[in-house]
């Protein structure tokens, strides 16, 4: 008579889980972002600090004064270039918003049709190339057709260099939108422009404010683009920065530099609370 022996299933083999390690714990990378941080921002403290110097040697420190900002007010060169400088920044960023608004409406909105995602490549194409390449292709497009419009020409250029700084964060803002709304206006008899004029722009403000936003600190801090297409007279702030250093340093290149620093991160600030989305809300 045979016996039958109940023998135990073997057990699995238990496999160790391996706690994965957070981004922050990897050795030695709180240090290399702190060295980077410091790498990156030191020379910019080290020029406002030194804007403040009361000695006319740039890095001689004499003493605590804020002559060299009441110098640069008084400039009369430097107030030219400024007003010159938000000419073309304004202009500039209003025809780039307004090109992107229109080039998003027509890739997000429109359905699809041949040739969207070449036009979006052509869109975003200045992204890619450098700058220093645009700059050229400018010059030579304007020289090609005999333009000489003055401060036209920058604000062409800055234009052109600007529409896809303006269209990314609109595209992204229509494209997080909800059509239901839109679908809702249009089953109430409205027509396009009333669906448009009333429920499409209201919603898009944020993205078209943080787009034109975008643009005017591009534009407005742009050094190559301008310094080869810009004729006499045409000269923009940091074009002048540019002249005064080749003169030499002084602590009123740098209370320009710091103004101008302080305009730039006003206006960044300004475009981070505009695109921020508050926890919980979403878009309608």
């Amino acid at each position: 008579m045979a016996v039958q022996v109940d023998v135990p299933p073997l057990a699995a083999p238990v496999r160790k889980t391996e706690k994965r390690r957070a981004f922050g714990e990897v050795p030695g990378l709180a240090t290399l972002a702190f060295g980077f941080l410091v790498f990156l921002y030191l020379p910019i403290a080290v020029l406002v600090v030194y804007s403040f110097n009361a000695g006319n040697i740039v890095m001689v420190w004499t003493g605590f004064s804020t002559d060299w900002y009441a110098k640069a007010f008084a400039n009369e060169d430097i107030r030219k270039a400024t007003l010159n400088s938000l000419i073309v920044a304004v202009s500039a960023t209003a025809i780039a918003t307004t090109c992107a608004t229109l080039a998003a409406l027509a890739l997000a909105r429109g359905g699809s049709f041949r040739g969207k995602v070449v036009s979006l490549g052509v869109i975003t194409l200045p992204l890619m190339v450098p700058e220093i390449v645009t700059a050229v292709a400018m010059l030579v497009f304007f020289a090609n057709l005999g333009l000489n419009l003055g401060l036209g020409n920058v604000i062409l250029a800055h234009t052109t260099f600007c529409i896809p700084f303006a269209f990314m964060p609109i595209r992204a803002r229509l494209e997080g939108m909800d059509t239901t709304l839109e679908q809702a206006s249009r089953d109430l008899y409205a027509s396009d422009w009333e669906t448009f004029r009333l429920v499409t722009l209201p919603l898009l403000m944020p993205g078209v404010l943080a787009g034109a936003m975008l643009s005017f600190v591009i534009s407005m801090d742009d050094f190559i683009i301008t310094l080869m297409v810009a004729g006499a007279g045409d000269t923009t702030l940091p074009v002048y920065i540019y002249s005064m250093i080749r003169q030499g340093i002084t602590p009123e290149v740098n209370a320009v530099s710091s103004i101008l620093l302080l305009f730039s991160i006003l206006i960044v600030t300004a475009y981070w609370f505009t695109t921020r989305q508050k926890p919980g809300a979403k878009s309608h």
